[in-house]
């Protein structure tokens, strides 16, 4: 049961996190990116149910991934995991975004954009999570 919990405080960091992350790259792509760079102007967002779609999808695949990460660094030292790990979830967001690119008729550099972004938020869940570790906030995997 403990073991639950952990895992459930662990997924709230990551979701919240990138909940976290989503709002500052919405907001950034739209005040900066989309004024200056005409060819991204499909970036910015409006307050509508997208956005609301957008931001629940991707707090819940932070509460995934919290819950991901925390077994990834269980009893493994190795920082290549930790980094495959973000790797991971970063790209398939960011390829299925360069997909969704591919299909139609604009430019990919939007997609290319998003894509990279994921990899950001994903970088800053794993950060607050080794931060969360550290400070005994989260538990780290017992090893049975």
């Amino acid at each position: 049961m403990a073991e639950r919990i952990e895992s459930l405080k662990a997924g709230v960091i990551g979701g919240l996190s990138v909940c976290f992350s989503f709002a500052i790259a919405s907001l950034l792509n739209t005040l900066v990116l989309t004024k200056y760079f005409q060819t991204l102007a499909c970036l910015q967002s409006e307050v509508d149910w997208h956005l609301w779609v957008s931001g629940a999808v991707a707090t819940f695949t932070g509460l995934l991934f919290g819950v991901t990460y925390r077994y990834i660094i269980r009893s493994d030292k190795n920082p290549q995991l930790k980094a495959g790990g973000v790797l991971a979830f970063g790209l398939v967001r960011g390829l299925t975004q360069i997909e969704l690119g591919l299909n139609s008729s604009s430019t990919i550099w939007p997609f290319l954009v998003l894509a990279g972004e994921s990899l950001l938020w994903f970088t800053f869940a794993a950060i607050a999570l080794d931060i969360a570790i550290q400070l005994r906030w989260v538990k780290p995997f017992s090893s049975i």
